[in-house]
């Protein structure tokens, strides 16, 4: 959490420097104005309010239906499911645990960390940092080139990686769900509404449900691939991404199957909402 602290820290301070004069930015397929100075901070509690309400609405009640009954199917097989992940595991060679060097740290923090086996670089892929990561890249090479697409898809990662933390912490704190590896029974226990104490002291016995790591890297892959409509491959390297992650966790006994389907809805919905905010209508644009 601290590691997040720090890059998200980073970021902010890179936006608040570089923020300047408005100017607008036409491309051949969208158009887009240079991203509001603190707008991915000021626009979060708007994301939250839509995230509530996105449930209630008529057109999400089949993506709800969907969400709702396949975590439902999930629970009661979660146990053998999360058995059955770490036997293929175990047969493709495939580490449980993770494991990192780390050639750079300030007092507890780690600055950096470095796997030391393909399951520890899939679980780290959804620890935030990444997402960061990409954002800082899409800041810097928008400044550099005055790419405003690359400078609004930044503040789009930055606002939905603060959005979805926020979420899925106050839905972790409501359902108490035990992590695999912390189980006291199969499939673990649920013990909602812990006290604010108990779940900072004993972390791992109730913030299994939902899934953090899938529902910022679906956040994160929805908005580039809304922003960026055009890189099809954005979508095929992103997804499966996420996949080859959500089955690193299970096998690292982190998170169970079950977890997934509402992190994922919420990193798609926080995607989109953000996006489709300030989303313009194509406009053509002839080079003569």
């Amino acid at each position: 959490m601290k590691n997040k602290a720090t890059l998200l820290a980073c970021i902010i301070c890179l936006y608040q420097y570089a923020a300047g004069q408005d100017t607008v930015t036409l491309t051949k397929n969208n158009y887009y104005e240079r991203p509001q100075k603190w707008g991915f901070i000021t626009h979060v509690p708007y994301d939250l309010v839509q995230i509530g309400k996105s449930p209630f609405q008529k057109k999400n009640l089949l993506g709800l239906s969907v969400v709702a009954a396949s975590t439902a199917i999930l629970i009661p097989y979660d146990q053998p499911i999360l058995d059955a992940v770490k036997r293929a595991s175990d047969h493709i060679h495939l580490e449980s645990q993770t494991d990192y060097s780390v050639p750079l740290k300030i007092g507890d923090t780690k600055i950096i960390k470095v796997p030391r086996n393909f399951n520890s670089a899939l679980y780290q892929l959804g620890e935030g940092g990444t997402s960061l990561l990409v954002g800082s890249g899409l800041f810097i090479f928008g400044k550099i080139n005055k790419d405003n697409r690359a400078l609004q898809t930044a503040s789009d990662i930055a606002e939905t990686f603060i959005t979805m933390g926020v979420t899925t912490q106050v839905l972790k704190r409501m359902t108490g769900r035990e992590s695999p590896f912390m189980r006291t029974k199969p499939g673990g226990a649920w013990r909602p509404f812990p006290s604010f104490k108990e779940y900072q002291v004993n972390t791992s016995n109730y913030d299994a449900f939902p899934s953090g790591h899938l529902a910022t890297m679906m956040a994160t892959v929805t908005v580039l691939t809304t922003n960026y409509p055009e890189k099809k491959w954005i979508g095929i390297l992103g997804y499966s991404l996420i996949g080859l992650t959500g089955w690193a966790m299970v096998n690292t006994e982190v998170h169970w199957v079950a977890d997934y389907p509402l992190a994922l809805a919420l990193g798609y919905i926080s995607g989109r909402i953000t996006c489709l905010r300030h989303k313009k209508p194509t406009h053509t644009v002839t080079v003569l």
